[in-house]
């Protein structure tokens, strides 16, 4: 697993909300979309600036901190 970090917030990007790196992509649209019933194919036809690596890596990075929250 790599240690890259792809959720990320600031004021200075969407009020602060988590968004994927690199992008003004928050992390609650992103997994909207996908429970829309949209594939990652079509979310990355979509929103171009999102790449295949930065939506594994924050869907992975979010499963795992859930994970944490919850041991």
């Amino acid at each position: 697993m790599s240690d890259q970090k792809w959720i990320v917030s600031d004021k200075e990007h969407l009020g602060g909300k988590p968004r994927v790196k690199g992008t003004r992509i928050s992390i609650a649209f992103l997994l909207d979309c996908l429970a829309n019933g949209m594939s990652v194919a079509e979310i990355l036809d979509a929103y171009p600036t999102l790449t295949k690596t930065a939506v594994q890596g924050a869907l992975r990075e979010l499963a795992h901190e859930m994970e944490e929250v919850a041991a």
